[in-house]
């Protein structure tokens, strides 16, 4: 038995009496059952006082005379005088039989009181003895209602302790009252840690409680497993309710989404405040808080599903190193039952690798199928997706979504997750950085395809419009907002690793200095009612020859094609170079296949828009020519004496410096180009038509010589090897002067025409002043 130091009145009928008094008065305190008691034990003192001392001395006085008699009685039988029946001393003891029955009638009320008495007495000795485990059940429910469940564990331990092994019924009873509240707890407490949301440290809590009432089975893990499927259950539930609100019904006022108040500052403090920096700065500086009523739905989701992930999934994570180190059993796991517990961990670890890797794949669906559409299979476009009939993201917002992504990323790097369980997000990173520079350079594209629409016309003093800044700017502030997305962070991959990539940006970048190209080539051919009157600036320290170009002028195919050409050049000279340091500053890959093709399509473009303008310009003077030679039915055999250089050349001329003022008063750096091959063509016609006269006469020749002569030597600095290949034909084909007097004719008249025509040919005079300065 479990208690050898009970005393001898720790009998049956005791346990009887105390039981007696349990079941009927479990209500009532002990103190007030020895009240009672002391009472009744008074009452009969006082009423039964007599009788006792009577019975007293008339049982002491029987005793007496009943020994008395037995000794007789041995003596008559030794004597052998005792053998009669009816003996006087056979008669004495049947009277005294008689009268012990009679004492025993008489009183027995008397001595039942007194051993009820004594047996109350003792029963209640008892229950003060034993009042902890009697008292337990109560105090257990008591305990549980008001939350106290560290004292109904400790009263627990010590029952169990001391009545766990228990013979006597009246305590295996009782114990097994206390044995079914307590079972009843651990229900109550396991339901508790099973509910979501709830806190790491009422989860903590609850393990705890459980394991120190035993509970079967792994709590723990069953909490895990509750935590990983109401995480799952929040990011779905997230998404159903942006697409329904999307399409125009209640989604995003759902009490389970509702979990601002427990996201932990620590965790997401990183990400607000790196979020509201680059909000307020490279992403949309100098907007307020209304913005986030515009940004788009899918941008949204993903903002507010990794919140609730990064609420979630931290106090995830701890819960399970806490289940690994033991300190969710204890603080320090050194019990041989927590530590047999532990063994389940090794086992456990690849089913929780698997609960991550499900979480992570979850989180990446999601965020693929609200950002990546086109990266989801068929098969996961109903769980996963949902946002068809929305517009695309612009470069902006997936530059956004790819910091909010960035910063969940470190933020679960810092929870010590390992990195092979988090690369579906760096993989998700990449991506979304390839997309969002494609995006970009689609949408840069898109604007240079606009930029017809903002050319002015305006020339500056260099003969430029703004046109050609306007493009390099565009491309440049499209670099600049890619310039956090190229950046790569710790363990991310560069954005070109991959050559699929390096070719379709490289293609993407060539698109868009060909649309460039093509819109000059568009501007170059608009049909003059569609240029809108605008005033070219013209260089004030440059002598204005042929007076300024009014503020109404119109401008013409001719000046538009010119304006191109001078745009044409500085782009080949400048904006392209200038181009291509920027992409290799942002380490664009195939910089140098970019800036061969793209100059390639500029000199093919700027050579037929300069072969359309020589053609308009030349090709009236050259044609002037013949007719003019030839003008009055002239013979070169049949003709007079020269006097000087005719009509038609000086026409000639006149047209050839209209053609250098239009070029001028655009680009002075166009000037010797178009009029060294407009030059070109008027000396190869004028050599074809000298090769063509059949024979010339003195004058003839003379005449001819002087006005080749006087033509070469006025465009003299705009000579080129062809040129001057036709003019030496055309002075060849002519007869040589033969007497002196011819040459210094001929000299003469040169001098006069010079002089003559001064002022039309200071033009020319200036420009060989400028090309030699």
């Amino acid at each position: 038995m479990l208690f050898h130091g009970m005393s001898a009145d720790f009998t049956s009928e005791n346990f009887s009496a105390a039981w007696y008094l349990i079941e009927n008065h479990s209500n009532t305190s002990f103190e007030q059952l020895k009240t009672a008691v002391n009472n009744l034990k008074k009452q009969a003192n006082k009423k039964n006082e007599g009788s006792l001392a009577y019975v007293k001395g008339g049982l002491s006085t029987f005793f007496e005379a009943q020994d008395a008699l037995s000794a007789i009685h041995q003596k008559l039988e030794a004597d052998g005088t005792e053998k009669v029946e009816g003996s006087m001393t056979q008669k004495l003891e049947n009277v005294l039989n008689r009268a012990s029955n009679t004492a025993d009638t008489l009183f027995q009320e008397v001595l039942g009181r007194k051993d009820k008495a004594d047996s109350t007495r003792n029963a209640l000795n008892v229950l003060q003895r034993f009042k902890f485990l009697f008292n337990l059940p109560l105090n257990i429910e008591r305990n549980i209602q008001k939350g106290d469940y560290d004292v109904v564990i400790n009263d627990y331990e010590k029952a169990k302790s001391l009545f766990g092994k228990t013979e006597v019924q009246v305590f295996k009873k009782y114990y097994a009252e206390v044995e079914t509240r307590i079972e009843a707890l651990r229900e109550l407490l396991l339901d508790k840690l099973l509910e979501t949301p709830s806190t790491l440290h009422d989860q903590k809590r609850y393990i705890r409680y459980l394991s120190d009432l035993h509970a079967p089975g792994d709590p723990a893990w069953q909490c895990i497993g509750a935590q990983h499927k109401w995480i799952l259950q929040l990011m779905h539930s997230c998404k159903e309710g942006y697409v329904k609100d999307l399409k125009g019904g209640p989604g995003l006022h759902s009490p389970m989404l509702d979990l601002d108040n427990d996201v932990r500052p620590s965790v997401l403090g990183h990400l607000s405040q790196t979020a509201s920096l680059k909000r307020g700065s490279s992403f949309q500086s100098g907007r307020d808080d209304t913005w986030r009523y515009k940004t788009p739905h899918r941008v949204a989701f993903v903002e507010k599903l990794t919140k609730l992930v990064l609420s979630q999934l931290p106090n995830f994570w701890k819960l399970w190193i806490s289940y690994v180190n033991g300190s969710l059993f204890s603080e320090t796991a050194e019990k041989t039952g927590q530590i047999e517990r532990l063994k389940n961990v090794r086992q456990r670890q690849t089913d929780f690798k698997k609960m991550i890797q499900e979480l992570m794949h979850s989180l990446v669906k999601l965020s693929r199928g609200a950002l990546l559409p086109f990266t989801i299979r068929d098969g996961d476009v109903r769980q996963y997706g949902g946002w068809e009939g929305t517009s695309g993201l612009s470069g902006q917002w997936l530059a956004h979504a790819i910091q909010t992504v960035r910063l969940t990323y470190e933020s679960l790097t810092a929870l010590e997750i390992p990195n092979d369980m988090l690369q579906t997000i760096q993989d998700l990173i990449l991506d979304l950085r390839v997309h969002c520079v494609i995006v970009t350079l689609q949408h840069t594209a898109e604007e240079i395809k606009r930029l017809t629409e903002k050319e002015d016309w305006i020339v500056d003093n260099e003969g430029l419009t703004s046109l050609p800044c306007q493009f390099e700017q565009c491309i440049v502030h499209s670099l600049q907002s890619l310039k956090g997305v190229l950046e790569c962070k710790s363990g991310e991959a560069s954005v070109f690793q991959q050559p699929k990539t390096q070719e379709e940006v490289c293609q993407l970048s060539i698109n868009i200095m060909q649309i460039f190209i093509h819109c000059l080539e568009q501007l170059s051919t608009k049909p003059d009612a569609d240029i809108d009157t605008t005033h070219l600036s013209v260089d004030v320290s440059s002598p204005d020859l042929y007076g300024s170009i009014h503020e109404d002028f119109s401008l013409t195919s001719e000046q538009r094609l010119l304006i191109v050409l001078s745009n044409c050049c500085y782009l080949e000279r400048h904006t392209f170079l200038n181009i291509a340091e920027h992409f290799e500053k942002h380490s664009f890959q195939g910089i140098e296949k970019i800036t061969q093709v793209s100059m390639a399509s500029l000199k093919q473009l700027d050579q037929r828009l300069f072969e359309n303008y020589i053609e308009l310009k030349a090709d009236p003077i050259v044609g002037s020519l013949e007719p003019g030679i030839y003008a009055g039915c002239f013979d070169w055999k049949d003709c007079l004496p020269p006097t000087g250089v005719r009509n038609y050349l000086k026409e000639a001329l006149v047209n050839i410096i209209a053609v250098h003022a239009e070029v001028f008063t655009v680009s002075k750096e166009l000037v010797p180009r178009v009029l060294s091959r407009v030059v070109e063509a008027v000396s190869e016609e004028l050599s074809r038509l000298m090769q063509c006269v059949s024979s010339f006469s003195k004058n003839g020749a003379l005449q001819a010589r002087l006005e080749v002569c006087a033509l070469r030597d006025t465009v003299i600095i705009y000579l080129t090897p062809e040129s001057k290949s036709s003019f030496k034909q055309a002075l060849e084909v002519l007869p040589q002067l033969s007497s002196g007097a011819d040459k210094k004719l001929l000299e003469e008249l040169l001098n006069k025409f010079k002089s003559n025509m001064h002022l039309q040919l200071t033009c020319f005079q200036a420009a060989s002043t400028m090309m030699k300065t």
